[in-house]
């Protein structure tokens, strides 16, 4: 059957991935982006939908659901995918580089699910997949500001899990590890094999590979799982 999915940053990296798969599946697709569209969008095909739309601004997060909402109906199923990167050690970083990472990543994860929550409520149905970070658990030199806001999806996924449960509501959250994106084709060689040296299995994880767990979270298949937080690390992090 059917759904209506909305992937918040779906127009590239995981969240394009995401997006790629659930409309392979025969889902009805709708993404958000901050700014223009990129090429990378036509990839999907006119029947996905896509709308602008920056987190940070709750009346646009208002304005894009009622697209989606206006076009293919109530959104069933929300990968909280937007998200930004300020790097910098907290020495050097000012209040501009840790309240954007914290208003996008965290403040808008919250506004993403407080506009999703009321559809899914009345219809006592309804799948959300945050896509936080191996980050959140294992930190990193200079990500101070997104690491904080990833560990903060967690404690909201666990605890909004707890509170829509009797809705049958299922609320979950995926911390990747190294993927490739266009942050890490963006580094030179040496620190990327440096990356590729943490990771037990040895390589990075392709977009596709995290879609597949959040199609799976998605899925009928995990109607008695909640509030759980699924590592797609390589390993990484095994033991936290």
């Amino acid at each position: 059957m059917s759904r209506v999915v909305l992937v918040t940053g779906g127009t590239r990296g995981i969240g394009l991935g995401c997006a790629r798969r659930f409309a392979s599946m025969g889902d009805s697709v709708a993404v958000t982006y901050r700014s223009t569209p990129p090429d990378a969008i036509d990839s999907l095909g006119s029947e996905v939908l896509a709308v602008p739309c920056d987190v940070r601004h709750p009346e646009e997060v208002d304005r894009a659901f009622g697209a989606v909402e206006e076009k293919l109906g109530p959104v069933e199923v929300l990968v909280a995918n937007a998200g930004i990167v300020h790097d910098t050690l907290l020495l050097r970083m000012g209040e501009d580089a840790w309240g954007e990472v914290i208003e996008t990543n965290l403040s808008g994860t919250y506004r993403v699910l407080r506009r999703a929550l009321g559809p899914m409520v009345r219809a006592r149905r309804g799948r959300i997949v945050l896509i936080s970070s191996v980050v959140a658990f294992l930190g990193s030199p200079g990500q101070v500001n997104y690491a904080a806001s990833k560990a903060g999806m967690i404690g909201m996924a666990r605890s909004l899990a707890r509170e829509v449960a009797s809705r049958s509501i299922t609320v979950n959250a995926i911390a990747p590890g190294i993927v490739e994106t266009d942050m890490i084709a963006a580094l030179d060689d040496q620190r990327v094999e440096a990356l590729r040296a943490t990771v037990p299995l040895g390589r990075t994880a392709s977009p596709d590979e995290i879609a597949g767990v959040a199609a799976f979270l998605a899925s009928e298949d995990a109607a008695y799982i909640t509030g759980a937080v699924i590592p797609v690390d390589g390993g990484m992090a095994m033991g936290f």
